[in-house]
């Protein structure tokens, strides 16, 4: 336990800033004690537990809940230490020393876990007594039955143990290669055969079945502004921020092709917003008390809360010259690989998939439902997540994945513990039995693939080895077979069983093969995605705001949809048809989806084409109060088809990628 023990120390701070009157005195955290007010400077980790003494505070605590949005404290709120300052400097009013914070605990509950954790029981342990003992009792047989100690000799000769010692050390550090090769870290053979038998898997949420990075999911005007507008203002501001979200804006702005201006007299209320001038007009984007704080709360408002709640997403409001203009929706988005690889783990043997994680349970229970998992722990502390892992063990080999500190002591405790490597906490990687490099959920089904062939080629030559060996032992107890003759063929079985091991050197069929068009067809189609995406987010905006335009104002905007629809979206339909679901067929032969895909095309295309007539049927002046009804409804159907279809889609080209 060593190693992950010394990874999280290293990430402990060694240093505090106590303040003492107008003077902030840099002492070691040991000396830290309760009453002290410490000072904690942007991006460091809190080095004790306390209460907030500042005016208000943001955190980074996905280290230690796995909740991915920054979180704001105000004054009196209890902190716990191992969160890393993600705003402004704020002082801290120390309710327990270091030695008994939050992150002093995670240590020990990793050390604990590693401590109570089982050893690795390996195969040819399994097999070893049981064969000494049947050998020595059959070439004592033999003596006595035939009284020439001989036949007891050319019993031990042909008595190989080298299908237990030599074979299966062989196939399982072959497999171990061959996960090496696939950028799958398997620290020993012990975990590569448990990882074989895994029958229950928990995972962690946040930059586990979700990539941690915030993205713009929806993009709400209320009517003065265009979304395109919209975004230009937000990002041009956001620019010079550096709250978590300003990426994701900025990425949303560069999907739209729109041009930034540089903000001056740019003011950033950390945690909050930020303001600034854009092309002479004023732009706050933030919170709404900061960006709007005398908007009254309208139905649109009370919409967006209500849409935040469900879908556990974060919103951003943007105001031009004190005005509420819109609000971008931002949501850290599951992995699209994630469901397809949790069906096949299934389909591997997995029976039971749970989801462990500190996050809100509104928003982990709807991550839950999207990836079809059993069960759902939500709210449970580093604490909680070892005790969940004590209960599910009780039905079966477990697996955890993890990629965070707080997922470190239940890694350790879980009989297989399998870290998202890429980007998550060495702490996690150094407590997990498996590393997967790449973050993509797919390394984990490949490792379990790789484990259960190469155990299985393992017990092969066990069984054959030693069943080959038992045949030779009888005849030898016979006199059949003299003791030179027994050593030439035990040294036969030992080459037999060897070659058979360093077949799980080999493919086996594992990996699909790589077809050289496939990552540049899926980096392509991916792009147009991309582009795509806000369009399709327009055509719920443009549906819910109809009624509030002006008719020719709504004609303008409803031909701009038709003309987006019929010279972006269904040429990028057709050339998805004509060159990638020909090219998914050949890699999934057995479960060719292209047949659904292909029909929900068809039902994208009538929704266009009924859209497109509805609008041409118009009259100049803009569309009449009965015409809303039928418009809204294709534009809402057009949307909500799209935004399923294009998950389905980037689901299945994530198999390109892999």
């Amino acid at each position: 336990a060593r190693r992950e023990l010394s990874a999280l120390l290293k990430r402990a701070p060694r240093v505090a800033h106590r303040r003492a009157g107008a003077d902030i005195i840099d002492v070691d955290v040991a000396e830290v004690v309760l009453g002290d007010i410490l000072v904690i400077k942007p991006g460091e980790v809190v080095p004790a537990d306390g209460i907030v003494s500042s005016a208000s505070a943001v955190l980074d605590q996905s280290a230690l809940t796995g909740e991915s949005k920054p979180v704001q404290l105000d004054a009196g709120t209890p902190v716990w230490s191992g969160g890393t300052n993600a705003g402004g400097p704020f002082e801290l009013r120390v309710t327990a020393s270091a030695a008994e914070s939050t992150y002093a605990g995670i240590i020990r509950l990793v050390k604990a876990a590693e401590e109570s954790k089982a050893p690795f029981v390996r195969l040819a342990d399994r097999y070893a007594l049981g064969f000494l003992g049947l050998t020595l009792a059959l070439s004592a047989i033999a003596w006595f039955a035939a009284g020439s100690p001989i036949r007891a000799l050319a019993v031990l000769v042909v008595a190989t143990p080298c299908p237990l010692i030599l074979a299966a050390p062989a196939a399982i550090i072959a497999g171990v290669s061959r996960a090496a090769k696939h950028g799958i870290i398997v620290k020993g053979g012990g975990p590569l055969e448990t990882l074989a038998r895994v029958k229950v898997l928990l995972l962690d949420k946040t930059g586990t079945v979700t990539s941690a990075r915030p993205q713009v999911v929806a993009v709400e005007t209320f009517g003065r502004m265009s979304s395109d507008d919209l975004v230009r203002h937000a990002a041009s501001v956001e620019q010079v921020s550096v709250h978590p979200f300003a990426p994701a804006i900025l990425a949303e702005a560069r999907s739209r092709s729109v041009e930034l201006s540089f903000p001056v007299d740019v003011r950033e209320q950390t945690g909050t917003g930020i303001a600034g001038t854009v092309d002479g007009r004023r732009v706050a984007v933030g919170q709404l008390p900061y960006a709007a704080p005398n908007t009254p709360r309208t139905p649109e408002l009370r919409s967006i809360e209500m849409r935040t709640a469900v879908e556990g997403s974060s919103s951003v409001f943007v105001s031009v010259d004190g005005l509420l203009e819109g609000v971008l929706l931002l949501q850290d988005p599951i992995r699209p690989e994630a469901p397809r690889a949790l069906r096949s783990l299934r389909a591997a043997g997995v029976r039971r998939i749970h989801m462990v994680t500190g996050d809100h349970p509104d928003v982990a229970e709807l991550v839950g439902d999207a990836l079809g998992v059993d069960r759902v722990f939500a709210e449970r502390t580093p604490e909680e997540k070892v005790e969940v892992i004590k209960v599910v063990r009780a039905e079966g080999v477990t697996a955890m994945v993890g990629d965070g500190i707080n997922d470190a002591p239940a890694l350790a405790l879980a009989d297989i513990g399998v870290a998202m490597g890429a980007r998550g906490a060495t702490a996690a990687s150094e407590a997990a039995d498996i590393v997967l490099t790449a973050d993509r959920l797919e390394g984990l089904l490949l490792a379990t693939r790789i484990a259960q062939r190469t155990r299985r080629i393992a017990l092969e030559s066990v069984f054959v080895g030693m069943g080959l060996s038992l045949v030779a032992m009888v005849f030898a107890a016979a006199g059949y077979i003299t003791p030179v003759a027994g050593a030439v063929l035990q040294e036969g079985i030992d080459v037999l069983v060897i070659l058979n091991a360093l077949r799980a050197l080999g493919g086996g069929g594992l990996v699909a093969p790589k077809r050289a068009e496939a990552k540049g067809l899926a980096q392509g189609l991916t792009s147009a995605h991309r582009s795509l995406r806000p369009h399709v987010g327009e055509l719920a905006a443009l549906a819910a705001r109809l009624d509030s335009l002006a008719p020719r104002d709504a004609r303008v905007q409803l031909e701009e949809v038709r003309e987006m629809l019929e010279k972006e979206l269904l040429p990028h339909e057709r050339e998805e048809q004509e060159t990638a679901y020909p090219l998914l067929g050949k890699m999934l032969k057995e479960e060719d989806p292209t047949g659904p895909l292909i029909q929900t095309h068809h039902e994208i295309h009538r929704l266009t084409r009924l859209f497109g007539r509805l609008v041409a049927q118009l009259p100049p002046e803009g569309p009449r109060a009965e015409d809303l009804r039928d418009l809204r409804r294709a534009l809402y159907g057009l949307h909500a088809i799209l935004m399923l279809h294009f998950a389905q889609e980037e689901e299945l080209y994530s198999l390109f990628e892999a």
